[in-house]
């Protein structure tokens, strides 16, 4: 028996979407419940940063931080405030951590931190594994990406 080439068409389109599923539901798993691994957006987890270009305060630049802060995030019992800054000193971010996150990084002011722009958002990892444990995703990733119940 044969199929159409239409049909044969529908059921590879079909197949795609479900591979495409799959690999953005294992993205979401990987970076938001992995054992090493969290995620936040950004207007949840960048507050003030600076960047010596100016503008957008929410902007970090790519490259080398050193922690020189710890601190409870104001009104937010379940968040740690973790300021760091670059070799220039107008190159600061203030991150904003989920306590459970930053209890398994163990992190203490003088740690090495290095951030890297994705297209996603923002990648944090500690400087002496370049381990990334926390992705800040742009808001309208973060919003994409977030669980929704299915019906069928």
């Amino acid at each position: 028996m044969r199929i159409s080439l239409p049909l044969r068409l529908i059921a590879a389109a079909g197949a795609l979407g479900l591979a495409l599923q799959a690999n953005a539901d294992s993205f979401v798993s990987s970076a938001s419940s992995a054992g090493s691994a969290s995620s936040g957006s950004i207007s949840d987890s960048l507050n003030g940063s600076s960047n010596s270009s100016g503008g957008d305060k929410r902007k970090v630049a790519d490259g080398e931080y050193r922690i020189i802060q710890i601190a409870a995030t104001p009104d937010r019992a379940d968040r740690t405030r973790v300021t760091m800054q670059a070799t220039d000193p107008q190159q600061r971010v203030v991150l904003d951590l989920p306590q459970v996150t930053f209890d398994k990084q163990r992190l203490a002011v003088g740690d090495a931190m290095y951030a890297q722009n994705r297209a996603y958002g923002i990648e944090f990892g500690r400087g002496d594994t370049r381990q990334p444990f926390y992705l800040v995703l742009a808001d309208e990733w973060y919003g994409e990406l977030a669980s929704r119940p299915v019906s069928l």
